[in-house]
């Protein structure tokens, strides 16, 4: 699409569809993303939120008789978002014809691809949820058989539906014959969805949350995503101390894992702000008042347990989302998007729309029920309740970074509650302790959901045969200050593209809908894709 003189959103639109035909099990047409898109000639960063809502029908005490179908099943589905986001974000800024956007997705679903290693492995792991279900087992497991890396996957009928979208609109979907289909085999495996749900399903577009952490400027979402003001709150937490050097070494590692203890307590007040008021605990985790009230609270020699961490106003039960993938895009002008997408779980709610070839997202699973009881046994978060219409709270962290009114950086992550501790991670990694971008992305992470009361650290070999390890060293030193530590063979997956700027030059853009003419700081970009996962880099 770049080739073809496309925007960055162009490019960005054609590869969330090829990428929820290849990577079903993260991703697809049939959930909902945030998008972040930065125009070069204004230096404005728009945020797109396309985020799954919860269906007319559905109540706070829907999962009351049956919890797991909050998780599984047509019941778990969120009216899904992606069509009308990336629909919307096209119409302000996409160059290129729309149908011309949706032909790769088209030929990837109707001719078929080859399986990767990553897919393969996560068919693997979902084998009983993919032949319990008529729809799954057509396009995964066809014959009876999973399948396997190197073998060809189709879905027919998901390219049709594509098709019809390519050349009607999201309203195909959202008003026609694709949404049509797709709501009856919803309703018939047990869902609640309706053709109203998707005629009121409406796209959010607000300028980016915007925080000044470190010398830098990072453009994000604002809720339902506590990402950016989760990562917010951290690297202002670490600023604190008053020196780079703060987030250095062992003891900058045992820093970063008491931030986000705390940052974790705070972040489940958050919610969709159409429903509640998001104001105080916004206001409080970009605050560098509030981060240094905190950085108070941290000791370099020890740990606390969770109690520590959590207030009157912050003792809830965390968010446990699953999933997603994740792209930055650049474009030759350094118009930039960020985009995180996701079904939730591994292969969603585990039911496949049999006429339409669309896999049904789980995402009422990211609200919080007054009745459950959580791993945590903390109370669940009423501002994460469901009610008809509202977005569940979520942990996905799309990124763009600046430096002086100069584009720096693209990242975001994939891996549920695990994003924003590696997004954070990485960003520290390179834009503060200057690590070259592919080392910032492949260092061993660490993790912490607060409770339990452990530091979950990375030692596996990953897609690539390369193997990840926190080192012993790091391990030992807190151990030293009374952290549990536990293996992870496993964690988030981080995109990064970043940009050394250079002297400015002179941009004919004549053809786009942003401005005629621009003078942008044209830098050196580098892409790093993570090698936990099997994407890769691409430049043209």
């Amino acid at each position: 699409m770049l080739r073809q003189g496309g925007h960055a959103v162009d490019a960005a639109v054609s590869t969330a569809l090829c990428v929820g035909v290849v990577n079903p099990v993260g991703s697809g047409i049939g959930g909902g993303a945030f998008m972040i898109v930065r125009s070069s000639s204004t230096s404005k960063a728009q945020a797109y939120d396309m985020r799954e809502t919860a269906p007319g029908a559905a109540s706070q005490n829907m999962y009351a008789n049956n919890l797991n179908n909050k998780y599984s099943g047509a019941l778990s589905m969120g009216v899904p978002g992606e069509i009308a986001g990336l629909h919307e974000a096209w119409l302000q800024h996409g160059r290129l014809n729309w149908r011309t956007l949706f032909q790769p997705a088209i030929k990837l679903a109707r001719d078929g691809f080859v399986v990767a290693p990553y897919l393969a492995s996560s068919i693997a792991k979902c084998a009983e949820k993919i032949m319990n279900d008529p729809g799954l087992q057509q396009v995964f497991a066809p014959n009876g058989r999973l399948l396997q890396a190197g073998d060809k996957c189709t879905n027919l009928e998901l390219a049709q539906s594509l098709e019809a979208v390519a050349e009607q609109g999201p309203q195909a979907f959202y008003n026609g014959t694709v949404g049509e289909k797709f709501v009856k085999d919803v309703r018939d495996a047990g869902g609640i969805l309706t053709m109203e749900d998707l005629k009121n399903y409406k796209v959010d577009i607000m300028d980016a949350l915007a925080a000044n952490v470190t010398g830098y400027t990072i453009y994000g979402m604002p809720p339902p995503s506590s990402g950016t003001l989760g990562m917010s709150l951290v690297l202002n937490i670490l600023n604190s101390y008053g020196s780079s050097k703060a987030a250095e070494g062992n003891l900058g590692l045992h820093r970063l894992i008491e931030a986000m203890k705390h940052m974790f307590a705070v972040r489940m007040n958050l919610g969709d702000p159409a429903f509640i008021n998001t104001t105080k605990y916004m206001s409080e985790m970009l605050s560098q008042s509030y981060a240094d009230k905190i950085q108070k609270m941290i000791v370099d020699n020890t740990t606390f347990p969770p109690e520590y961490y959590m207030n009157m106003e912050s003792r809830w039960s965390q968010l446990r989302d699953h999933g997603t993938s994740h792209f930055c895009v650049v474009d030759a002008e350094r118009n930039a998007v960020s985009m995180t997408t996701t079904i939730n779980y591994g292969f969603g709610a585990g039911v496949l729309s049999p006429s339409t070839g669309i896999l049904l997202n789980n995402e009422m699973g990211d609200f919080s029920a007054p009745t459950e009881i959580t791993p945590d046994m903390l109370p669940p978060a009423p501002a994460n309740f469901i009610e008809p219409n509202k977005r569940p709270l979520s942990s996905m962290t799309p990124i763009i970074v600046t430096k002086d009114n100069q584009l720096a950086g693209v990242m975001g992550g994939s891996g549920g509650l695990f994003i924003i501790p590696a997004v954070i991670q990485v960003f520290l990694n390179h834009f503060v302790l200057r690590m070259e971008p592919l080392t910032a992305v492949e260092s061993p992470r660490v993790y912490h959901k607060l409770i339990p009361n452990t530091v979950l650290y990375e030692n596996w070999t990953v897609i690539d045969g390369k193997h990840i390890e926190l080192a012993g060293d790091r391990k030992a030193f807190l151990e030293e200050r009374g952290h549990q530590l536990l293996a992870q063979a496993g964690g988030a997956i981080v995109q990064l593209v970043v940009q050394t700027l250079q002297s400015p030059i002179h941009v004919d853009s004549e053809n786009s809908r942003d401005s005629v003419n621009a003078q942008i700081l044209h830098g050196t970009l580098t892409a790093v894709s993570d090698p936990r996962k099997d994407g890769r880099p691409a430049a043209i």
